[in-house]
């Protein structure tokens, strides 16, 4: 958890960043009064802000500033002396939970255990879905579909793409003409100041809705991105965007195994030929060494010709019964969309590939949120129909 402490007290801050220290918390404290409340959140985004020395009428209207801009910020008051007026007045700002001072360890680790699973759980509830696209066999266009899909989704949802290639990545390249400011790499560099503002500054702006962190261009850079960093930006997406769509390189390595692991679905990409089934076969065997289970895992077979040698029912046989979806043959409008940088919606409304990408996004968007979801057939036929699918005492207050 993310704690800021504010005090006008320096050792009294001293104090209680010693006691927070042996927690895994990544402490800011600040000296400091009501006037720089608003400052610090929105300089730091904690989760918890620690505040001493605001148990005035001037020091509770700054609270109910703080709580009414950063609802998400949990706020707990040190106060020497609580009357029920001023418990009643505290709750109207805003205030999590009231603490005795001075702070004993005991109620500031409680505090901090009953607000750290409230915060849990609310984000819980509310975090983002990640969707992992992972190609089996080189060129089978798991980039175009995960950048296409994001496109579809940002239309009425917010996106983020991670371009998780590191080595060869080029996600940016499908959906925009520009070079990026900032890449994943720089993000590792600096993840100590890693928050939502870091994240989104980092990012390109495809669309209103739509944003990429493209993958690093040097791969002197590459290297020094870890699993920990990787998994601590996804951390951080889901609790501010919709869908946090990652475009993954092949090699399924410790880094990608950190973001698999987040994945509300994982869709490796194949085409229908034989060198592509084996790879896809190997691939499926690593995810189910890795526990993944059959509901987290959905075949894309893209350029899919319906007359072509090896159809579904072979496929099926070959890797077993997962849920599989076909995209359409459409080499000559793709290719055409993927040169000029552009989304194929600006460039081909009509094309078949353009609608099953559509009916792949409403799915998503209208499945329940269970994660046994997919088991209810519903959803799976609405996927089917558009994608062309064949099979001391603290006072908490409320």
């Amino acid at each position: 958890m993310k704690i800021a402490i504010v005090s006008p007290d320096k050792l009294r801050l001293d104090d209680i960043g010693q006691q927070l220290a042996a927690g895994a918390h990544a402490v800011q404290p600040a000296v400091g009064g009501a006037g720089d409340l608003l400052a610090l959140a929105g300089r730091e985004q904690p989760d918890l802000m620690l505040v001493d020395g605001c148990a005035d009428s001037a020091g509770l209207a700054a609270v109910a500033t703080l709580t009414s801009r950063h609802p998400h910020i949990a706020v707990v008051l040190l106060c020497a002396i609580c009357t029920p007026d001023f418990l009643i007045n505290a709750m109207r700002a805003g205030v999590r939970e009231v603490l005795p001072a001075p702070l004993a360890q005991a109620d500031l680790e409680a505090a901090l255990a009953r607000i750290g699973a409230k915060l849990r759980g609310a984000q819980a509830q509310s975090e983002g879905k990640v969707l992992a696209f992972i190609a089996c066999k080189g060129g089978s266009g798991a980039t175009f579909l995960a950048t296409s899909l994001a496109c579809q989704l940002a239309q009425t949802r917010s996106v983020l793409l991670v371009d998780l290639n590191l080595q060869f990545g080029d996600a940016l390249a499908f959906v925009h003409d520009g070079r990026p400011a900032s890449t994943l790499a720089d993000v590792a560099r600096a993840i100590g100041r890693l928050d939502a503002s870091f994240l989104a500054a980092s990012t390109v702006k495809v669309a209103p809705n739509f944003s990429i962190l493209a993958a690093p261009d040097d791969h002197a850079q590459a290297v020094e991105i870890s699993a920990a960093h990787v998994d601590a930006v996804l951390a951080l997406a889901v609790r501010h965007y919709d869908y946090v769509v990652l475009d993954l390189g092949r090699p399924v390595t410790t880094l990608s195994i950190k973001a698999l692991d987040r994945a509300y679905r994982i869709y490796p990409v194949l085409q229908a030929g034989l060198s592509s089934l084996r790879n896809a076969k190997k691939m499926l065997a690593i995810f189910k060494s890795l526990d993944y289970s059959a509901d987290k895992i959905e075949l894309i077979i893209n350029r899919f010709e319906r007359k072509g040698p090896i159809g579904v029912a072979e496929i099926e046989r070959a890797l077993g019964k997962f849920a599989l979806h076909t995209v359409p043959n459409s080499y000559r409008q793709v290719t055409a969309a993927i040169d000029h940088g552009e989304p194929l919606t600006a460039s081909a409304r009509a094309n078949p590939v353009l609608h099953g990408l559509a009916g792949l996004a409403e799915a998503l968007m209208t499945r329940p949120q269970a994660a046994h979801a997919a088991r209810d057939g519903a959803p799976a036929r609405l996927f089917g129909r558009l994608l062309g699918r064949h099979s001391g005492e603290s006072h908490v207050l409320p």
